[in-house]
């Protein structure tokens, strides 16, 4: 149901509106069909005339990091250039196998049907649309995790337009994670064996719970009191319930983190650190 209420919205709310054209310059275009979905859809991939979409930036290049409660307000940034000047532009994410009702199965879809244009010269505009990320509604599953792709459309002040459902961009959206480090006994005695436990666990969008991240390799990080910088000791998997533990010797007074490099459904990130004082 969740599903189908996202392509509603989209291809029934944004796109149709989105895809208008003056009558003019649809005589020029596909046809239209009487059905809202299905005009939206014939819209798709058209160009009409000489205006062309030169960057489209989706918040700001970073990806997009989710959680399980909090939402996300992001902008998507189009910029687009015809001689007569542009009018408007706008864009949105989708999630799917092709930009149809029955291949999409998530999108993020602007409340505005108009972009926010500023003029970079005559000929040139960029038109911004913000859209939001919201595990309680658009991003419910992980399946969702991974590369969402852009559509987008630019019109000219002529009437001239041109829209892509796949603009050769794309942004990920990431599955929130958490690290953690604690070194015991604390303090210690040098030469000493000293435990660095931790935990790797991420957001998960089917339970809106934070979860284990498994079997992911984890590099164990120390520092010098009074050094720099952190040098890496050794690399640790996560286990089952992704947990991590190892052991080192007690050498001197310094700092212990993990730090993750991150993989394609979820972001880089690194843990608070942990003093221990070896004497």
């Amino acid at each position: 149901m969740r599903i189908r209420a996202t392509v509603a919205a989209l291809s029934g709310t944004l796109a149709l509106s989105a895809l208008a054209v003056p009558a003019a310059q649809a005589v020029d275009g596909p046809p239209i069909p009487k059905s809202a979905s299905l005009a939206a859809e014939a819209r798709s991939n058209a160009d009409v005339g000489d205006t062309v979409i030169t960057e489209i930036a989706v918040n700001g290049g970073k990806d997009i990091v989710v959680g399980t409660s909090v939402k996300k307000t992001l902008k998507i940034a189009v910029t687009a250039t015809d001689p007569s000047g542009i009018k408007d532009g706008k864009a949105l994410l989708w999630h799917g196998t092709a930009f149809d009702r029955n291949h999409i199965d998530g999108s993020m879809v602007p409340s505005s049907e108009t972009g926010d244009c500023k003029v970079v010269n005559e000929t040139t505009s960029t038109c911004t649309v913000t859209v939001v990320a919201d595990p309680k509604s658009n991003i419910y599953g992980n399946v969702l995790a991974g590369k969402w792709k852009v559509w987008a459309l630019a019109q000219g002040n002529d009437g001239d337009y041109v829209s892509k459902d796949a603009y050769p961009t794309s942004v990920s959206v990431k599955r929130a994670a958490r690290l953690t480090t604690n070194a015991s006994p604390e303090p210690v005695k040098k030469g000493k064996t000293l435990t660095v436990s931790g935990a790797l666990t991420r957001a998960n969008w089917d339970t809106s719970k934070y979860a284990g991240y498994t079997k992911q390799n984890v590099q164990l990080q120390y520092k010098k009191k009074g050094a720099g910088s952190y040098t890496t000791l050794k690399t640790v998997k996560s286990d089952t319930k992704g947990n991590l533990k190892t052991t080192v010797t007690a050498s001197a007074d310094g700092y212990f983190r993990y730090v993750f490099a991150g993989t394609s459904t979820t972001p880089a990130v690194t843990s608070a650190s942990d003093f221990v004082d070896v004497r």
